[in-house]
C-alpha cells in the first residue's frame, strides 16, 4: 500500500465504527493497561489490534513491522467488505463491530473472517459472506469448479483449558510487589518461590488467598507453607554465570518448570526475587479445543461440505510453537473428525495471532494456517475442494 492508502485503511475503520465510539474505546483500554504494572501488559496484548489501529489511523503513520503491515491489509479488508453489503449486511457488520468495542470483545473474530475469506481467495474460490449478507449460521460459502463448501469462522480462547490465567497470574504479581519489594529490601539476597496452585488462579478471591499465604510464609521467615490454595517453597536462587540476565534465567527456569509455568522476576543484580508458578494439574487447551468443535457442526446447513475455520487466542509464541509440535491441536482435531457430529465436516483449519499478523516461521505454521482433512467425508478427494481442504505442509 503507499502512504495515503495506507493511513486510509485505518482511518475509515475507525470511521466504519464511529469516532466518539472508537476514541471512548481506545481511552478505556488504555485507562486499563495503565492502572495496573504488570497486568496491564495483558490488557494491551489483548487489545493490540485495536491499539495499532488507533495510531495508523493518523493522518502520517505508516506501518513499522510486518505484523502492522499484515493488520492494515485486513483493516481495509473490512472496510472493502463493509462497502459491498446490502443494508442488512451493514447493520450486521455494524452490530459486529459494536460488539468489538465493548466489554472483553476485540477486532479478532472479524479480521480472522477476512482473513479466512482472503487466503480462500487467493486459492482460486469465489468467495461469498453468508453470514453478513444473508443471515446464515455459517459465515462463508467459498466455490471453485462448481464445487461448494461452507465455512464457519470461530474463535476458541486457550485460556478455557488453563487453571492459571495470564491476566490473573500478573494481577496478582501485580499485588504483591509492593510487599515483596519491601521484604527484599530487608533481606537482601536471591531467592526462589515455588508455587503449586492445586485448584489454579481464577479471579480476585483466588488471588487474595494466595497473597495472604505468601506473605505470612514471609513474614514467619518460613521455608514452606501448604494451604488449599497453595503449597509453598522457598529457596535460594543459585545463579550460574551466564545467567546473570535476565533472559537467561528466564531460559533456564522455562527449561526447569515446563512451558505451562508462570514467572515473575522482582528485584535486580544483587538482590532477586523470582516467583516460579504452576497448577496442580495440567492444562487442557486441545481437551477445550476438542469440545468447542464438537459445537460448531450445527452452525453448517448441511448442503454442502463443512469447513471450520478455528482460531485460537490467547496463545504466547512459546505455546502456540509447542502444541504444534506436540501435535496437540493435531490430536484434539482428529480426534473430534472421528466423532458423530463431524460428519457434515470436510476439514478443520486452525490459526493464531501469529499466522493472523504474518509471523515467520517456525511462529506461524507453514501456509498461514493448519488444515486437516476428514478422510470419512465423502468429498474429501474431490480436486476442486483440495486447495482448501489439505495440509498445507
Amino acid at each position: 500500500m503507499k502512504r495515503r492508502e495506507t493511513a486510509n485503511a485505518a482511518a475509515r475503520l475507525v470511521a466504519l465504527v464511529g469516532k466518539r465510539r472508537w476514541n471512548a474505546r481506545i481511552e478505556e483500554v488504555r485507562a486499563r493497561a495503565a492502572a495496573q504494572r504488570i497486568a496491564g501488559r495483558v490488557v494491551a496484548e489483548r487489545h493490540a489490534l485495536e491499539l495499532a489501529v488507533d495510531r495508523l489511523a493518523a493522518a502520517t503513520a505508516t506501518p513499522r513491522t510486518r505484523a502492522e503491515a499484515a493488520i492494515l491489509s485486513l483493516a481495509s479488508a473490512l472496510v472493502s467488505l463493509a462497502e459491498r453489503l446490502p443494508p442488512s449486511g451493514q447493520e450486521r457488520l455494524a452490530t459486529a463491530l459494536a460488539a468489538a468495542t465493548e466489554g472483553e470483545g476485540t477486532l479478532v473474530p472479524l479480521f480472522h473472517l477476512v482473513r479466512v475469506a482472503a487466503l480462500n481467495r487467493a486459492r482460486g474460490f469465489t468467495v461469498r459472506f453468508s453470514g453478513l449478507e444473508e443471515g446464515s449460521m455459517h459465515d462463508l460459502v467459498i466455490e471453485r469448479d462448481g464445487a461448494e463448501a461452507e465455512i464457519v469462522a470461530a474463535v476458541v480462547s486457550a485460556d478455557e483449558g488453563r487453571w492459571v490465567h495470564k491476566g490473573d497470574w500478573f494481577a496478582l504479581v501485580d499485588r504483591l510487589n509492593p510487599d515483596l519489594e519491601r521484604w527484599l529490601a530487608a533481606h537482601p539476597g536471591r531467592y526462589l518461590l515455588k508455587l503449586t496452585l492445586p485448584e489454579g488462579l481464577s479471579g480476585p478471591e483466588g488471588q487474595s488467598l494466595v497473597q495472604e499465604r505468601i506473605n505470612a510464609l514471609l513474614a514467619e521467615d518460613r521455608r514452606s507453607d501448604h494451604s488449599e490454595a497453595a503449597i509453598l517453597r522457598l529457596d535460594p536462587l543459585l545463579l550460574a554465570q551466564n545467567e546473570a540476565n535476565q533472559a537467561a534465567l528466564m531460559q533456564r527456569l522455562r527449561a526447569q518448570f515446563g512451558p505451562e509455568a508462570h514467572f515473575a522476576v522482582m528485584g535486580g543484580e544483587r538482590s532477586v526475587f523470582v516467583m516460579a508458578a504452576r497448577a496442580g494439574r495440567e492444562n487442557e487447551v486441545a481437551a477445550v479445543l476438542r469440545r468447542r468443535l464438537a459445537e460448531l457442526p450445527a452452525r453448517l446447513s448441511g448442503g454442502r461440505p463443512g469447513i471450520l475455520a478455528v482460531f485460537i487466542e490467547d496463545t504466547d509464541r512459546t505455546e502456540w510453537r509447542g502444541l504444534r509440535e506436540r501435535l496437540e491441536i493435531e490430536g484434539a482435531t482428529r480426534n473430534f473428525l472421528t466423532a458423530p457430529e463431524a460428519r457434515p465436516v470436510i476439514a478443520v483449519t486452525c490459526a493464531s495471532r501469529f499466522e493472523l499478523l504474518d509471523m515467520p516461521e517456525p511462529d506461524a505454521a507453514p501456509g498461514g494456517e493448519l488444515r486437516f482433512r476428514n478422510p470419512a467425508h465423502p468429498k474429501a478427494k474431490d480436486a476442486a475442494l483440495a486447495p482448501a481442504v489439505t495440509n498445507a505442509a
